[in-house]
């Protein structure tokens, strides 16, 4: 303990009060290097991240998936409006969730990164949103205005997390 450090003790729960832990025989963690991976060696960085982890217990998988953006598989930016774009972002989302055995209803949580937050701006990412996630499982939602994304052009970047009950 540092000599300036004049924080309060936390007592430790009593063991019967605190649940079981998993044991580690019943996770399994899958990480997903897809296309974006490969488009970075391309230009000569060498990526720090994956697309997706998938964390697998014996009752749900949780699946976080890194930031999407407005491209198409060959990694050209598709769309030229914000509602464009935004609905780019999440049918890339919805491919990723179908191929991993859920539906967009199983993300809990998205952080939405939009490069303009102007009233038109956000009625256009709702108008968007309103047609991928239905009254009742609308995730959990944090939204930031940033500088840019990493794609030139590129007005929004989406990532998500979600739960699929197995």
């Amino acid at each position: 303990m540092s000599a300036g450090w004049r924080g309060s003790r936390i007592e430790p729960q009593h063991r019967e009060n605190r649940p079981m832990p998993m044991s580690k025989q019943s996770i399994n963690i899958r990480v997903n290097e897809s296309k974006a991976i490969g488009a970075l060696a391309e230009k000569g960085v060498a990526a720090a991240f994956s697309d997706a982890v998938r964390v697998e217990t014996p009752d749900c998988v949780f699946l976080y998936l890194s930031g999407a953006t407005p491209i198409d598989d060959e990694g050209n930016l598709v769309g030229r409006t914000m509602k464009e774009q935004t609905r780019q972002v999440l049918e890339r989302l919805k491919a990723v969730m179908e191929h991993q055995g859920g539906t967009m209803a199983d993300i809990v949580r998205v952080r939405v990164f939009c490069t303009d937050i102007s009233p038109e701006a956000l009625r256009q990412v709702h108008e968007a949103r309103n047609e991928y996630f239905e009254a009742g499982s609308r995730p959990a939602s944090t939204l930031l205005e940033i500088s840019g994304t990493i794609r030139e052009g590129g007005m929004i970047e989406i990532d998500a997390d979600a739960v699929i009950a197995k």
